[in-house]
């Protein structure tokens, strides 16, 4: 059991379940609020992740790309804890459950009112194993190619906030498309970490992430420049639909965040990049709290 605990990675739990507390915060915002959707969306959001979680340690575990040479932690599959084919087995698994529970999310949402939003839903859905599982496993592996990021912020960002908002208020608001660039922009810069510390064994083992594609030293750049944005595009929702003080609960994560890049942008060791990554989790899980309190206190 403890090495299926580790092998599902608790530590980004707390990021892959910001864009539903962005997403119900600002539906709540607008009046709409809603227990089960709320409980139902966490669940499949956390089993997206831990699908994903294992088909990362999967792909990346038979194609060799997680050796001796990869300095973060050793995972299941490189360390001989659990064998490829439990591994499979598990995301099999783990797929059938997520998909059950995004069922239910569903017919909660829209019950049988509209079978259109349903099946599009439902859709998503099955995109979202998919690309929860084709991160890195397959011969076209699209984390293979440098695509995680733009995966990234469409599933991490804009599906995750924009999609739980929509399942609330079943109408599509685009300026919600702001804090789900947020979102999305923060959980890119974890990612981004993630590559810059893997760069040399990813470059080794034949993974074209971004980082590998551009460098270490654009990726520092491409990381200041993504939280950044992040920041810009928060406040950028908040100036416009300004009516209090509360509004700019998020600000003090501002500070860890600065913090976060001057060390990122000073950075000669990769190794020393592996604790940024939780910092950076974390720091985005208290944005996504600190901005949703902030709107329906206001």
């Amino acid at each position: 059991m403890r090495h299926w605990i580790e092998a599902a990675r608790l530590r980004t739990l707390p990021l892959s379940v910001s864009g539903i507390i962005v997403g119900t915060f600002l539906a709540a915002d607008k009046g709409f609020v809603n227990l089960k959707i709320t409980v139902l969306a966490l669940l499949t959001t956390v089993g997206f992740q831990v699908l994903s979680n294992f088909a990362n340690d999967y792909g990346d575990g038979v194609k060799g790309t997680d050796n001796d040479n990869r300095i973060g932690p050793k995972r299941a599959i490189q360390s001989g804890k659990i064998s490829p084919r439990q591994m499979m087995k598990a995301i099999i698994i783990t797929a059938l459950i997520t998909l059950i529970i995004a069922v239910s999310l569903i017919y909660i949402a829209f019950d049988r009112e509209n079978f259109a939003m349903s099946l599009t839903f439902f859709l998503l859905g099955i995109a979202s194993i998919a690309a929860a599982i084709k991160y890195t496993v397959g011969s076209k592996a699209y984390g293979y190619v440098g695509l995680g990021d733009l995966f990234v912020l469409i599933f991490f960002g804009w599906l995750s906030v924009v999609g739980s908002y929509f399942l609330y208020t079943k109408e599509l608001d685009w300026f919600v498309f702001l804090p789900a660039t947020s979102i999305g922009f923060l959980s890119m810069g974890v990612l981004n970490l993630n590559n810059m510390r893997d760069y040399e064994s990813d470059k080794k083992s034949g993974k074209n992430t971004l980082i590998v594609k551009m460098g270490v030293k654009f990726g520092k750049i491409y990381h200041f420049i993504l939280l950044n944005l992040a920041i810009y595009l928060a406040l950028l929702y908040t100036l416009i639909f300004y009516s209090s003080t509360y509004q700019l609960l998020f600000l003090p994560v501002l500070i860890p965040l600065g913090i976060h890049v001057n060390k990122v942008l000073q950075n000669e060791q990769p190794k020393e990049l592996d604790p940024e990554l939780k910092k950076l989790a974390i720091s985005t899980f208290l944005f996504s709290i600190l901005f949703g309190l902030g709107l329906v206190f206001s």
